[in-house]
């Protein structure tokens, strides 16, 4: 697919480095908040990261998105947390830290009302839970993980799914059902949807249900497909689908 990139906005500014927030004791429990160059005029964006929910991916995945959300008004909080494979993390330790990330959003004094969750891949499954649980003011689920069932069932992610949930779907039913944002519909706050036709790392046909339901059960959401899209087309910034996607954010 061929478009013109988008860049940033005329007004937008250089970013201040981020600086290191920690809100647990354990070495992943930590934010990196990134404050714009002027003024903050936009929503607060809480940032989280994909890779499957494994010790080897980190919060820089994202540091793109945060430079450029920063750039354009918003302070940002690029979140790390506990993962699996050594990490400590799985079901239900990560969504905590999560949790925790946003208890400590709203400590430095930020309503977690006028706070916007955007996450990939497994970024997003945990985007559109805490968006949820912690009351924010909406979520941004690129190519995000909807369905750990169907993700188990169908081998994704390199057997990643039963690792975080601490076996397959006949072994700790509940635990999925608790984790799984299908499952946990309605979520009762405003959801962007973003998902490449041609992802083969986590179907689109998974978001394609989940946004059918969601419909259904009354929450506000939105998909947006970006034809010929893989699953990592979503982390660059300067990909046409970003401004619209910066725009929904801002309108939180």
């Amino acid at each position: 697919m061929t478009a013109a990139r988008s860049g940033r906005p005329e007004e937008s500014t250089v970013p201040v480095e981020p600086t290191p927030v920690r809100y647990g004791p354990e070495p992943s429990q930590f934010l990196e908040r990134w404050e714009p160059g002027g003024a903050v005029t936009r929503p607060d964006v809480l940032l989280l990261h994909g890779g499957w929910w494994r010790q080897k991916f980190d919060l820089h995945l994202n540091d793109g998105l945060a430079a450029d959300l920063a750039g354009r008004g918003h302070r940002v909080w690029n979140a790390e947390y506990r993962r699996i494979d050594g990490g400590d993390g799985g079901w239900p330790e990560t969504l905590t830290d999560v949790l925790a990330a946003c208890e400590a959003i709203a400590e430095a004094g930020t309503r977690p009302g006028s706070v916007v969750a955007v996450g990939h891949s497994a970024g997003g499954h945990l985007a559109l839970l805490a968006a949820a649980g912690a009351g924010l003011a909406g979520a941004v689920a690129l190519a995000p993980i909807v369905d750990p069932v169907a993700c188990a069932t169908e081998g994704l992610g390199e057997g990643a799914t039963p690792l975080f949930f601490g076996g397959g779907p006949d072994a700790v039913p509940s635990a999925y059902t608790a984790g799984s944002p299908l499952d946990r519909l309605p979520l009762g706050v405003p959801q962007l949807v973003v998902h490449g036709t041609e992802d083969e790392r986590v179907p689109v046909a998974h978001s394609r249900r989940y946004v059918e339901r969601a419909r259904a059960l009354g929450d506000p959401v939105e998909l947006r497909e970006e034809v010929g899209g893989d699953h990592f087309f979503v982390l660059d910034p300067l990909h046409p689908y970003w401004a619209g996607t910066v725009d929904w954010i801002a309108q939180r």
